[in-house]
């Protein structure tokens, strides 16, 4: 079996929301506290590649930095992913990992689509 990885912020309740509906249907669940580890750009861009997403699709537009860095008038994708890595709270969440797929868990219950 493969690893199911959450990208996880403790003081979120969506996030607190989806690992406990992943703990509570038996997935073994390994947690990517990012706010706290390093996030590179490769992890980004293969988040970005299996959600199929582009970069503002996973960001928090509503965070104060996002308004401060004026990244609504970016249009440079690689300029995006590196305000993700340098400000990883702009890093929408929870954001579950399983074989090669990824969903973000808003609503939490999105998260038991890939498990």
């Amino acid at each position: 079996m493969s690893k199911t990885v959450i990208w996880h912020n403790p003081r979120c309740s969506k996030s607190r929301e989806a690992l406990k509906l992943l703990e509570e249907n038996g997935v073994e669940v390994e947690i990517f506290k990012y706010l706290d580890e390093k996030v590179t750009k490769e992890d980004i861009k293969n988040i970005l590649k299996l959600i199929g997403a582009k970069p503002r699709d996973i960001m928090r537009t509503k965070e104060a930095v996002y308004k401060e860095l004026g990244l609504k008038d970016v249009d440079d994708d690689e300029k995006l992913i590196e305000a993700m890595v340098e400000h990883p709270k702009l890093i929408e969440r929870p954001i579950v990992i399983k074989d090669n797929k990824a969903v973000i868990g808003r609503p939490p219950s999105k998260v038991l689509d890939i498990v």
